[in-house]
């Protein structure tokens, strides 16, 4: 095997096996920063080993075998007592065909505990929550540091730091390495949903890219919420949240025109939404709403991303249900975009008049003040009442407070249209 393709097959096992490959060394032991400095070691050993040995028949058990025969090394090395040695050593010998079916079973272990609490470890609300994504797409992702600094826009420095606080953090904090239980268990998991909505978020809709876009950060924000959702598949909120990205990626394709504009959601053209993701999200829709207990946030976000998914047509997306959506939603969840989402939805079942009332109540409240969206949407309706001067100034002030150049460039034409 030359050693091209040798690189690319360990950078392919590397991104479908990195988090359990460091979740079973972390089990082991009980270090954090220790499992991942094992991992990069065993994915060093694969790169001068494959090209001249082949791709074993089980790279995953290669990788977590000679992980673990690092780990013990590096107990002997360092005299630490002999149970930890023990606890690592019990079973395992030195990488080689002669022993194939020993470094298969290092990898068979059941580890979904193991995975997800190093899922929970990663999105643990004691960090900050750049720190939290950060950690995540580090260590479930398997994404590099640089490729995180490259997608989130920063210098790579930056992101090698903010990991290692993390890291330190935790470590200092002396947080268990496992699955919570009970009430707890339900409030670090919604910190780990969180987390994926906000990768899912950010490549979505990007807080500060010129790009409208950022389609692989949409991509492996949905591959770690299938990763959650077979690890946790009796949580509801999990599918819901799973859905609503499902729901809203298949409308990627169309979110930019080929003059690299964005196009608004009643301007897409809907056959080209995708129809496998759409489906898929469908399914996970299905299962979230199964459960008995009412609907979470994330359900009723992803049951509103339905009813734009069923119809074919904007003229025939069912306002009225995505309304009645929006009031359960501001039930569960009270924040003004909300509040503002419910006022464009009930504007449109029930005419722009009701939308610019709401509006108007969220102004007052002041907490958007400087939420371009909230000038933007208000200056829709006032352009459907006809008042258009209003109007104007309105889409000035969204324009003003833009966060990207696009979105500015968007605002200030739909003003200069109404001149």
């Amino acid at each position: 095997m030359g050693m091209a393709d040798a690189a690319r097959a360990v950078e392919t096992v590397w991104r479908i096996e990195s988090a359990r490959l460091i979740a079973g060394l972390a089990r082991s032991t009980r270090d954090l920063s220790l499992a991942e400095e094992l991992a990069q070691e065993a994915l060093e050993a694969a790169l001068r080993q494959w090209p001249e040995e082949g791709v074993p028949r089980n790279p995953g058990a290669w990788l977590m075998a000679a992980g673990k025969r690092r780990a013990i090394d590096g107990f002997r090395r360092s005299r630490m007592i002999d149970q930890k040695h023990r606890e690592l050593a019990d079973g395992l010998e030195p990488v080689n065909a002669s022993v194939e079916a020993e470094i298969e079973a290092a990898i068979d272990d059941e580890i979904g505990d193991e995975l997800l609490a190093l899922i929970f470890t990663a999105c643990h609300p004691m960090l900050a929550t750049e720190a939290r994504v950060a950690l995540t797409l580090r260590l479930i992702g398997g994404l590099s540091t640089e490729e995180i600094a490259s997608a989130f826009l920063s210098s790579e420095s930056t992101i090698a730091q903010r990991i290692v606080r993390a890291k330190r953090t935790l470590a200092k904090a002396e947080v268990a390495y496992e699955v919570p239980r009970g009430a707890e268990r339900d409030a670090r998991l919604s910190s780990v949903l969180e987390v994926i909505y906000l990768i899912f978020g950010e490549g979505y809709s990007p807080a500060s890219d010129d790009s409208w876009t950022r389609p692989a950060l949409c991509e492996e924000a949905i591959r770690l919420g299938r990763i959650l959702a077979g690890l946790t598949p009796d949580d509801a909120e999990v599918h819901g949240l799973l859905a609503l990205m499902e729901l809203q990626a298949s409308r990627l394709p169309t979110r930019i025109a080929p003059d690299g504009t964005p196009v608004l959601l009643l301007d897409q053209d809907r056959s080209r939404w995708d129809r496998f993701l759409m489906q898929r999200g469908l399914k996970s829709l299905a299962i979230a709403e199964g459960f008995a207990a009412p609907s979470g946030p994330y359900t009723l976000q992803a049951a509103i991303a339905a009813c734009h998914a069923r119809a074919l047509t904007p003229e025939a997306t069912d306002w009225r249900r995505i309304a009645a959506h929006y009031d359960a939603l501001l039930d569960t969840l009270l924040s003004p975009v909300v509040a503002l989402n419910r006022a464009v939805a009930r504007a449109m079942a029930f005419g722009p008049a009701t939308g610019l009332a709401l509006v108007d109540e969220i102004m007052a409240d002041g907490r958007l003040d400087d939420y371009h969206l909230l000038f933007s949407v208000r200056g829709d309706f006032l352009t459907k009442l006809g008042r258009i001067e209003e109007a104007r100034a309105a889409l000035l002030r969204a324009a003003d407070l833009a966060r990207s150049t696009r979105e500015r460039e968007l605002m200030t034409e739909r003003a200069a249209a109404l001149a």
